[in-house]
């Protein structure tokens, strides 16, 4: 019996917990084509960054002009930077190396007035555009997501972005993105946003933004919005 206990006893002395540190570092790397509309003159100018859909994805850059902001360009003039990124196939948007390709444009061009900067999306791009709009509020004057998912975080810190306008549409009828998505976002914003609104179309499927982007409406109100210095 001594014997016995012994051993169990032993093995309690020998068992411990220990507190240790791990460091690591992940190192991801994004190459993003992009199209640039220049606008003419020196003088400080607003820019508008577009994210396109899933459907633009791949290394054909003009597919970002089928939708949005360039295809309106096609027939009218924008008194602005606009600038497009496309996504590569094998990914998604992600908001920090979106965030340093806009500072490398901005960069560029040292006429881009800071005060002014605009960011919309579509469907996966405007999931890209909640989200970059949540890790960089201090960025944007104004955000146009349509007929977008919105990620878990959006739906939790919502007053982060409370200071930027804001403009959602979305259609009743989407069979590929649940308007459920932006009445909830918007729900949770009405709670704290300064200047919000949501635009449901009742007879609009997915592609509720052909009518959003081919009316000047939307480019006249964004251009209107300036952060406060």
């Amino acid at each position: 019996m001594m014997y016995i206990v012994c051993f169990v006893f032993c093995q309690f002395l020998l068992a411990q917990t220990t507190h240790k540190t791990f460091k690591t570092s992940v190192q991801l790397k994004y190459e993003y084509q992009y199209a640039l509309h220049k606008p003419q003159g020196d003088a400080k100018k607003p820019l508008l960054i577009f994210l396109h859909g899933s459907g633009e994805k791949g290394t054909d850059v003009e597919l970002v002009k089928v939708h949005g902001p360039f295809k309106y360009l096609k027939t009218h003039e924008l008194d602005a930077y606009v600038l497009a990124p496309q996504c590569p196939k094998e990914v998604y948007w992600e908001s920090e190396s979106l965030y340093q390709l806009i500072q490398d444009v901005i960069k560029q061009n040292k006429n881009i007035d800071t005060n002014r900067i605009y960011l919309t999306g579509l469907s996966m791009g405007a999931w890209g555009a909640w989200n970059l709009a949540f890790a960089h509020p201090e960025m944007f004057a104004a955000l146009v997501p349509i007929a977008g998912f919105v990620d878990r975080v959006p739906m939790l810190e919502n007053c982060k972005i409370k200071d930027i306008p804001t403009r959602i549409f979305h259609g009743l009828v989407d069979d590929v993105v649940d308007v459920r998505y932006s009445i909830d976002i918007y729900k949770k914003l009405k709670n704290c946003s300064t200047d919000i609104e949501l635009t449901i179309f009742d007879d609009a499927n997915h592609d509720s933004w052909t009518r959003v982007y081919d009316n000047d409406a939307i480019y006249k109100w964004m251009f209107q919005q300036k952060k406060p210095n």
